[in-house]
């Protein structure tokens, strides 16, 4: 089968297509990477999805707008990437569409008064997405997993472990997107052995401070351009560092709840307070997103597991600075990039959630209970089916 995978992550950076070409099943699956494009969302719809995903005051009506508006955006950026690779609709056979993360909270807590619930919410609806491109798309995949006992994330780990899984090496699968996640795949290890988890921030609060400083023209520290111009703060670094969620054991995740808006604010109050420079500060967070990753293997991955390579996916593997920290905080270990395995840095997720989809299609369990805390494999995913 040709699948489409569609992945917008918390950074809402714009929205990533990857066509795969994916056959037979596990442990014999082959999923063959062949095209990737990026489309930025319209600035309405970025801009609806940042303000509302930090917590902006909204409306019922106003959430189920944006839902069928990044849908619509969703399917003209599926249409342009088949069009760019000269590829007809035709020739796809499915869709996986992740969605945009607008709320995530894979604990359970009590909900006004009522028993505690745990709740998730990607908008960019499906059904428009199946309706536009004439093509059975599989979207919403993480509500299974939190009614089975689960999370609902991270659910990558279960296309690390078919793509990066190895009888003789450990190896660790890290993304660094809006929230840095790893899956730990011990040396012939089976899936009930994998480990997964959020360490904590990636790219968010860099992003952050970068859209503050710049007055919203820059939505990100291109090449670490400015972080690299500044100096470490050792005591704000100290300070992000004690952070809770660091110290929380796995299963867990994060997202825009624990590193968003509002904990950007926080550091740039802090600066304003020390009289800190702008770069300065991009300069400790974008050491403390590496710091909190080497943290979170020594705490909970090294005492178990022997890792001997470090495979590095999303925006983060193209900031210097992080990964020459990375490299300084973990020189026994192997660091490549995803690319050098046949996938692109930028496009895994993207990948990932095309094998997800192609699974569910074929009615098999595509969730790693081991990394979500699900009490049993389940079938993620809801299929919308054309005219």
């Amino acid at each position: 089968m040709n699948v489409l995978g569609i992945m917008s992550g918390t950074s809402a950076d714009g929205i990533e297509i990857v066509l795969a070409n994916i056959c037979c099943a596990p442990p014999r699956l082959s999923a063959r990477f062949k095209a990737h494009h990026h489309v930025p969302f319209s600035r309405p719809a970025r801009e609806a999805i940042l303000r509302i995903s930090n917590g902006a005051a909204t409306t019922a009506a106003e959430i189920g707008q944006l839902n069928f508006l990044v849908g619509e955006e969703f399917a003209a950026a599926a249409i342009a990437a088949c069009r760019r690779w000269r590829v007809p609709l035709n020739r796809i056979s499915l869709i996986g569409s992740h969605g945009q993360t607008m709320f995530h909270q894979g604990v359970p807590t009590p909900f006004w008064g009522a028993r505690r619930v745990a709740a998730t919410m990607q908008i960019g609806e499906p059904s428009v997405i199946a309706e536009r491109t004439g093509i059975p798309t599989i979207g919403d995949f993480r509500p299974t997993d939190i009614a089975a006992g689960g999370q609902g994330a991270p659910l990558v780990p279960f296309v690390d472990y078919l793509l990066f899984r190895d009888p003789r090496r450990g190896r660790v699968a890290l993304n660094i997107g809006g929230i840095a996640n790893v899956t730990v795949i011990p040396a012939g290890a089976g899936q009930e052995a994998v480990i997964a988890f959020d360490t904590g921030p990636g790219n968010m609060i860099v992003d952050g401070l970068a859209s503050h400083f710049s007055k919203g023209r820059a939505r990100y520290d291109r090449d670490a351009r400015r972080a690299l111009s500044g100096r470490l703060i050792p005591t704000l670094l100290a300070k992000l560092m004690r952070d809770p969620y660091l110290r929380v054991k796995p299963p867990k995740t994060a997202g825009r709840e624990q590193f968003g808006r509002a904990y950007a604010e926080h550091v740039i109050a802090w600066g304003r307070k020390h009289r800190a420079k702008p770069v300065d500060l991009l300069h400790t967070v974008s050491v403390f997103t590496s710091l909190s990753i080497a943290d979170g293997l020594h705490r909970c991955v090294f005492p178990r597991v022997r890792v001997d390579e470090l495979i590095v996916s999303g925006g983060g593997a193209n900031n210097p600075l992080m990964m020459a920290q990375l490299a300084a905080m973990l020189p026994r270990i192997k660091i490549a990039s995803s690319s050098e395995y046949g996938v692109p840095s930028e496009a895994k997720e993207a990948f990932a959630f095309a094998i997800l989809a192609y699974e569910a299609f074929h009615g098999r369990a595509n969730n790693l209970p081991s990394a979500t805390g699900a009490r049993h494999p389940a079938i993620l995913g809801k299929l919308t089916i054309p005219r």
